[in-house]
């Protein structure tokens, strides 16, 4: 089915690479004009390598490529100013916003008793307040479309909890409630909210001294590895299969969901 978001405008953020861009580009694929948004720049405290304004330009390059328009912006989705700009700015140039994809996130592996409270607060700061902002600044023109759909990137951390990762996993559970606190109040809009819950996903964020990092935590209690496991044969999924989850919450396939949690996990959660 082609054209399932066609004449719609998506605001995607963490959209330099992986599961931001994979959420970009399929959208566009599918006929949506995209409003991409990433720091593009150093991560706070993260042991994976960070974006660069090279790689939002890439995606700026595979959005074009499907002849879609496309406005890109480096933001900190810390900072509500900032989206607030950068989102208007796309607005006022596409012309309307009714999808909001609240993706940016970090992740900083520890055992519990490594976790410093710069870690605690980076990681609340981008993964709570960032997607926070990011729906404050995008829902009142969702309001103004007459309604659309919120997309929270949430993860299997959200459902069932994952070790080595107080800060994410509570996070990720805080973000799963934000998006039925949403849900609630943005219904009267014709504003559905969701959040999506992947297990390991093939991007960036595995990348420089990130298996380091969770190796050093996991060897404070092996025994814990096994929550990571994947009910089904797999070690992890692909961001363009996350990305097909987002394309139809962002669907009116699903114009009667609202305020539930959808998981591409492989199974993680139940096993």
């Amino acid at each position: 089915m082609a054209g399932r978001v066609a004449g719609k405008v998506a605001l995607v953020t963490g959209a330099a690479r992986g599961q931001g861009r994979a959420d970009a580009v399929r959208l566009a694929q599918e006929g949506a004009d995209i409003i991409a948004i990433d720091i593009a720049g150093p991560l706070p405290g993260v042991d994976y390598d960070s974006p660069t304004p090279a790689d939002l330009e890439e995606t700026v390059r595979q959005v074009e490529k499907l002849d879609r328009r496309i406005v890109a912006a480096k933001a900190d989705v810390r900072d509500l100013d900032a989206m607030r700009a950068a989102v208007d700015g796309g607005v006022a140039e596409l012309g309307r916003l009714d999808i909001v994809v609240a993706n940016a996130g970090i992740c900083i592996p520890r055992a519990w008793d490594q976790v410093t409270p710069q870690i605690y607060q980076d990681t609340i700061d981008t993964n709570v307040t960032g997607v926070w902002n990011t729906v404050m600044a995008g829902a009142p023109h969702l309001v103004q479309a007459g309604g659309g759909s919120v997309i929270i990137i949430s993860s299997a951390a959200g459902i069932k909890v994952q070790p080595f990762m107080v800060p994410y996993t509570t996070s990720k559970f805080a973000v799963r409630g934000m998006a039925k606190a949403f849900a609630a109040e943005l219904g009267q809009h014709h504003i559905r909210v969701n959040s999506v819950h992947p297990t390991g996903v093939n991007t960036p964020m595995g990348s420089g001294d990130m298996q380091t990092a969770i190796g050093a935590a996991m060897a404070t209690y092996p025994r814990l590895g096994a929550m990571f496991i994947n009910m089904l044969p797999v070690e992890g999924t692909e961001p363009e299969d996350v990305a097909d989850t987002v394309l139809f919450l962002a669907s009116d396939e699903s114009k009667y969901i609202t305020a539930h949690e959808l998981a591409p996990d492989a199974g993680v959660t139940e096993f």
